[in-house]
């Protein structure tokens, strides 16, 4: 073969491998990134399910405490929550973070819990998701910083708070996230993980090869450009077990032994990272995200148990 024609089809193949590379890339970006595309090959469904809210959720917005309440993000996303003020005079709040492609009302036990026994509510919505602004998901990353916001809007309306945080998957991830955040309040008092994952990019390596049985690279690495270009960060900067290496903050970890989303194992790589007080607890037979309503007597009692040695 002449010489000029071999390098003509080696640079030819190049250029349609990195053509194909980047379309690769951006659908992983729209699949997993973007709030606003089907979720269907993720989750069976389309995220997000439609549903007439049960008792629980609609508390949040029929008690006669509740407001709707705002706030910006660093980057000038209008962010929204719910806020249930006790009826009792209390300093104690709680501050509720959900999960990938929810909203502030799946985590609405857990805010009522809280609500119950005496606590002040926060319950958020991500950026991206709920009621608040946004394009992408931030995988815990910024919304980290925002959950910072979301913090001081507590302090400056109560110096004396006292306050508590519980995520849930990348809620939970966001959590661990803010706790080694320079600007975390002292007031944050404990922090509740629930089946949170050790960094975006492992989570996605490990759905990457659950979904499609195909290796990480080069695929997520030309996501993970993409991510940057389109979203602002990398995957690899959302990483929950290297920001819980310098946490001060007492925290719970929880996970169920039947979860295949976010795998059962990253729970020991996160507890053992952690260098601030902290405790393991794990529900038997909970598959992703479902802890609390396999075993809701031992969860609670547990958290409680943990929360109330300081607060």
């Amino acid at each position: 073969m002449n010489i000029k024609i071999f390098l003509a089809v080696i640079i030819t193949l190049a250029v349609v491998a990195i053509i194909a590379l980047f379309f690769a890339g951006n659908f992983f970006y729209n699949l997993a990134i973007n709030p606003n595309s089907s979720k269907k090959m993720i989750f069976g469904n389309d995220g997000l399910s439609h549903h007439e809210l049960t008792e629980e959720e609609e508390w949040l917005e029929k008690s006669s405490k509740f407001k709707d309440v705002f706030t910006n993000s660093f980057d000038g996303l209008k962010l929204h929550a719910h806020e249930v003020v006790s009826n009792k005079n209390t300093h104690k709040w709680a501050v509720t973070v959900h999960g990938y492609m929810t909203d502030a009302f799946s985590l609405s036990t857990k805010a009522l819990h809280y609500y119950d026994i005496g606590y002040n509510v926060l319950a958020v919505d991500l950026r991206g998701h709920g009621k608040s602004k946004g394009n992408y998901i931030g995988m815990g990353y910024h919304d980290a910083k925002d959950l910072i916001e979301w913090l001081k809007y507590i302090v400056s309306k109560d110096s004396d708070c006292e306050i508590l945080v519980h995520g849930v998957s990348m809620g939970a991830a966001t959590v661990m996230i803010a706790s080694s955040q320079e600007e975390l309040p002292k007031n944050v008092k404990v922090i509740i993980e629930d089946c949170g994952y050790s960094s975006a990019l492992e989570q996605f390596k490990y759905q990457l090869k659950k979904l499609f049985n195909v290796p990480s690279f080069p695929i997520l690495n030309i996501a993970n450009l993409i991510v940057k270009i389109k979203a602002g960060y990398y995957l690899n900067e959302a990483c929950p077990i290297e920001c819980i290496k310098h946490s001060k903050v007492p925290m719970m970890f929880i996970h169920g032994d039947d979860d295949t989303f976010v795998p059962f194992y990253m729970l020991d790589e996160l507890y053992e990272a952690c260098t601030s007080e902290k405790k393991k607890l794990i529900i038997e037979g909970a598959s992703h995200a479902h802890a609390e309503s396999e075993n809701p007597d031992k969860y609670w009692s547990e958290i409680d148990s943990f929360v109330n040695k300081y607060i």
